[in-house]
């Protein structure tokens, strides 16, 4: 029958001042979990058997509870952790692994905004940005919890950073690669990869010929989760065809394994500095500069993120409106018939 919780282990449930009914799955060892719905219902019964499947808390018997340690320990476990995407769970897990060691012992409730304030003053731009994240996805868990009572990352701004983020290949850059690494190489499929496609190192690394049906290639989106269905351009098919590479991905290791994204990174890095190219040139900075070669071919924003997958045209438009106003200055000396090929200056 529904509403009876008789039938279901480890919930418990209590009335608030307002008359509201909480419940709540409490199993020991284990983090407690919200149940939403009527005891029976399909969205109660859904988080009722996540819960029972969730593994054992990491140190959950060793912690002490009600210390940050122990609220890594629960968090880490749960549902909202588990919920992230890969890339952004392995962030979150890296500093606040960090965060456990250095502050561990004490406790969480008595957490205070000065100090957070202090930690982030004491941090590079992008790497506050990220600590901040990871403190804040942990304390909504805490206070969902009822470990805090109010979250102290509330209020808190860091300033923005005005920045251009990765650095975008040149063409000179670009034709430096190509002259190191030869057409049938490892590396110089890499690189077709990203300046013909725009996918982030991720979605590069997963790409196989099982994605490639009638000259497209099409993608689930790792950061996003979104599809993409991305014609193949010629170069790049003649660069597939000539490169021997795995069955199920195109960017193998010596190993002949599929990379690990990080790995990939390493990996990539390496054979930049063979090019003799400088420490900015990432992968990444491809896929800008795929955007920058379709912008200066007159397509619009919405046609560039047809292909690069960008979830918000602002970025986007930051190239289109650079190669518009190139051209727009090419034509204004064209109408006042100057040969800026011959103008000296100095």
């Amino acid at each position: 029958m529904r509403g009876s919780l008789h039938r279901f282990k480890f919930v418990q449930a209590w009335i608030d001042k307002e008359g509201r009914v909480h419940r709540y799955f409490r199993r020991p060892g284990y983090p407690r979990v919200r149940l939403p719905g009527l005891p029976g219902s399909p969205e109660f019964n859904r988080a009722y058997e996540a819960a029972m499947e969730m593994p054992l808390a990491v140190g959950a018997k060793r912690t002490k509870p009600g210390t940050v340690n122990a609220a890594i320990t629960g968090y880490l476990s749960s549902l909202q952790f588990r919920a992230l995407k890969d890339s952004s769970a392995k962030k979150h897990r890296a500093t606040l692994e960090r965060f456990r060691c250095d502050h561990g012992d004490k406790p969480i409730a008595l957490l205070p905004q000065k100090f957070i304030a202090h930690v982030l003053s004491q941090m590079k731009p992008f790497a506050a940005r990220n600590w901040l994240k990871a403190l804040r996805s942990l304390m909504r868990f805490c206070v969902d919890q009822e470990l805090v009572a109010v979250d102290p990352t509330q209020g808190i701004k860091l300033p923005t950073v005005k920045s251009d983020g990765h650095h975008t290949w040149t063409d000179a850059e670009i034709s430096a690669f190509e002259a190191r690494h030869p057409v049938g190489s490892m590396a110089r499929l890499a690189l077709a990869l990203g300046i013909y496609t725009g996918l982030r190192r991720g979605d590069a690394t997963r790409v196989g010929p099982q994605h490639v049906r009638d000259g497209v290639l099409s993608v689930k989106q790792e950061k996003t989760g979104g599809a993409l269905r991305i014609p193949l351009h010629t170069d790049l098919i003649a660069v597939i065809a000539a490169t021997p590479s795995g069955a199920m991905a195109f960017l193998t290791s010596s190993h002949a394994k599929p990379f690990t994204s990080s790995g990939f990174g390493a990996w990539f890095r390496h054979r930049c500095d063979e090019a003799e190219l400088p420490a900015h040139c990432s992968f990444h900075g491809l896929r800008k500069a795929a955007c920058r070669r379709l912008a200066e071919a007159g397509c619009s924003a919405n046609e560039i993120a047809a292909i690069s997958g960008h979830a918000s045209l602002r970025e986007v438009e930051r190239y289109t409106k650079a190669a518009d106003q190139e051209r727009m200055a090419r034509n204004a000396l064209a109408r006042t018939n100057v040969n800026t090929r011959t103008v000296k200056l100095g």
